[in-house]
Parts: structure tokens; sequence; C-alpha cells
């Protein structure tokens, strides 16, 4: 765990493992943290990195002005830390950032895999973050808190789990940035749309995502698969917008079988 100066802000990170370098980037919350039986099941055979995003975490509380800047930031760390190439692993606003780094800088990516993430902020979207907002806004950070884990887990894991969850839960709120610099985020994501260039990706593309997934309904996914050339598309039965972490066995699965190619 460490902290470097890059893109003019203070980056958190965390490297570990040795191999092949795999970068995990994560999705609202923005921090490393999300990443956890990922990292420790891809370090026993890569090198691991994971950071905490702008605006979150124990990286600058920075405004956020779009998902380009987040993409700016993230190569300016991968810079400072030596890294060409890497395989990518998204999760919703981490699959935002990368269809840019795909579109823009397909040469940092060998193997890029997008996993609960949009294609731009529709209505449904516009609904959901309206109301998430509001409760960020207008009733604090632990109701917001709440609010999330109802849209990132189904309701049964969340039941059975209820004692793992309110650790991590109160661990994310914790580290809850600002209310302006948390809305920044919100409304970078909502505006972000590169649709008309996601014909011309030609990175190798694997898009995941669960039926059950009522934060990034997967219609997105599906678009995403059938606009990517050559993209690898798969749909689980099971495990909300946060599938790597209900059901991490099958997820990690997939991911390492797609790189392993």
């Amino acid at each position: 765990m460490a902290e470097i100066e890059a893109n003019g802000i203070t980056q958190y990170y965390d490297i570990q493992g040795d191999g092949p370098p795999l970068l995990l980037v994560a999705g609202m919350g923005g921090t490393a943290n999300y990443w956890a039986e990922q990292v420790a099941y891809f370090s026993k055979s890569r090198t691991v990195i994971s950071y905490d995003q702008r605006g979150t975490g124990r990286s600058s509380h920075e405004p956020v002005a779009s998902i380009e800047q987040l993409r700016d930031d993230l190569l300016a760390l991968l810079d400072e830390l030596g890294i060409d190439s890497v395989d990518y692993l998204g999760h919703s606003t981490g699959g935002n950032i990368a269809q840019i780094i795909a579109i823009e800088n397909p040469e940092r990516l060998r193997k890029l895999v997008i996993y609960a993430s949009t294609t731009h902020g529709d209505a449904y979207r516009s609904k959901v973050w309206r109301v998430r907002r509001s409760i960020l806004e207008n009733q604090g950070p632990e109701l917001y808190g709440d609010m999330t884990s109802l849209m990132l887990y189904p309701p049964d894991w969340i039941s059975v789990n209820s004692e793992l969850l309110e650790k991590q839960q109160a661990s994310q709120v914790a580290m809850l940035a600002p209310v302006p610099v948390m809305t920044s985020r919100i409304e970078a994501v909502q505006a972000f749309d590169r649709r008309a260039q996601l014909a011309g990706i030609s990175v190798p593309t694997l898009v995941v995502c669960a039926c059950d997934d009522h934060q990034t309904p997967a219609y997105f996914s599906a678009a995403l698969a059938d606009a990517i050339p050559g993209a690898d598309y798969r749909l689980l039965d099971y495990g909300g917008h946060a599938c790597s972490r209900t059901v991490p066995d099958i997820f990690n699965e997939i991911v390492e079988d797609f790189f392993a190619i």
C-alpha cells in the first residue's frame, strides 16, 4: 500500500503478487478495497494493481470533471509505476474508463474485461442516480451506504452475509468524500457516452454481467458485447451488481480463463 503523485493528485495504490500485470478498476465507490477476493486469487500468479480513484478513499478528494479525467489519472499512475500495458478488469465506472482507453489508448491494454458496466446514462439510470443522489444529499452517508448495498447485492446474499456486509459498508462509508465530490462522480458517469466509437475497439474483450443486476441491468452489457467486434459475453444467472463478491469462485474462473488464452 502506497501513495504517489500522478496527474496533479495524490493517488493511493496497492500492488500484490508477481507475474503478468493485472489492473483492477472499481466502480462508483472507486476504491481498491472492492477487490479483496480478486487480489487474493490472482496475486498467486500475477502482479495485481488496484487503486483508489480521484474523489474516493485514500486518494485526493477532488471533484471529477469527466470519465476522461479518470482515464488520464489512471494512465498517469501506470506511467509513474513504469507499467506499459496490462490485462484490465473494470467494474461499472471502471468499465466506462476501460472503454475510453480501448478506443484512444489501446496499446495500454493486452486484454479487457468489462464487468457490470454501461454504455451511457439512460432513463433508467437517471432514475437510479436521482434517488441515490437525493439520499446522499439529504439523508446522509449511512443511509446512502444502505442504498448502495441494496443496489449491489441480491436480497438473499444480504440476508446470509449481513455481518460481513455491515463491516464492509461501515468501512466504505467512513472513506466517502464530501457530498459535492461524490455528486461530481455521479454526474461524470451519467454524462459518459462512447457508443459511436465502440465498433472501433480492437482489444480482445470479455463482457460479464449478472441477470439480477439492478444497478447496471444486463441490457447494457448485451449492447456492449454486440457493439465491440469479437467480444465474448457471459451472463451469470445470479450475483447482482457485485457478482465478483457474491459468487467470486465462478467470477474468478471466468476471468482467469479469458486472460489465459
